[in-house]
């Protein structure tokens, strides 16, 4: 009963995250920043999609890869169903491709790390994903050579200064990649704080400890 409990929680949770990510995705954040223009450097899905790997995390800790698995696929299916609906194909097809890879990595990872140093398992997982997540998403929503999955976005698909100080110039989706990727690392430093806050609370089962 309390492992089905968790496990709707955690779906739950997942799942909320990644339809607010797939729909703010398309929002370029708007105004400046030191003279950067922020639309040609961040979408605000960057903001949210970071914590998709602390649920992620939370579970592998509480529950071992096995059930963080089950709650990865059920997130993709639901998810990405509603995604569909909330966003266009083409970005539903992209972020569902990046955050099965990505997350199946970061579980991966933390399972092999988690007897090491507490920050370690859940920082280094989350890096490595969110670098194979930002490389699978923005390529197959935003590179010319993807149309297949949908029409291209003309807006990303301009030319502009990379991050947007830079004299050399790059499709915007590149910028937007990088801008997304630099997000990722700092949110994925600050989910170390709620993280080991509830490492206290959430902690393994007896058939993970032992494991």
């Amino acid at each position: 009963m309390l492992t089905t409990r968790y496990f709707i929680i955690y779906t739950l949770l997942m799942t909320l995250v990644v339809v607010a990510s797939n729909f703010l995705v398309q929002f370029p954040v708007s105004g400046m920043l030191f003279g950067i223009a922020l639309g040609d450097l961040l979408t605000w899905g960057a903001f949210t999609y970071p914590v998709a790997f602390l649920v992620t995390d939370l579970t592998n800790r509480q529950f071992g890869p096995s059930m963080a698995r089950r709650v990865v696929l059920a997130g993709f299916v639901v998810g990405v169903a509603l995604s569909f609906v909330t966003s266009m194909p083409r970005i539903a097809i992209a972020s569902g491709s990046a955050y099965l890879l990505g997350q199946l990595l970061d579980i991966a990872v933390f399972n092999r790390l988690r007897r090491q140093s507490w920050w370690r398992a859940p920082l280094v997982g989350s890096l490595i994903g969110s670098a194979l997540d930002t490389v699978i998403f923005f390529s197959f929503a935003f590179a010319a050579m993807f149309v297949v999955f949908g029409p291209n976005d003309p807006f990303a698909l301009e030319s502009a200064p990379i991050l947007g100080v830079f004299a050399a110039e790059a499709p915007r989706w590149i910028s937007w990649a990088i801008g997304d990727f630099s997000v990722k690392i700092i949110v994925g430093l600050v989910m170390l704080l709620p993280y080991g806050a509830l490492m206290s609370v959430l902690k393994p089962m007896p058939a993970v400890k032992s494991a």
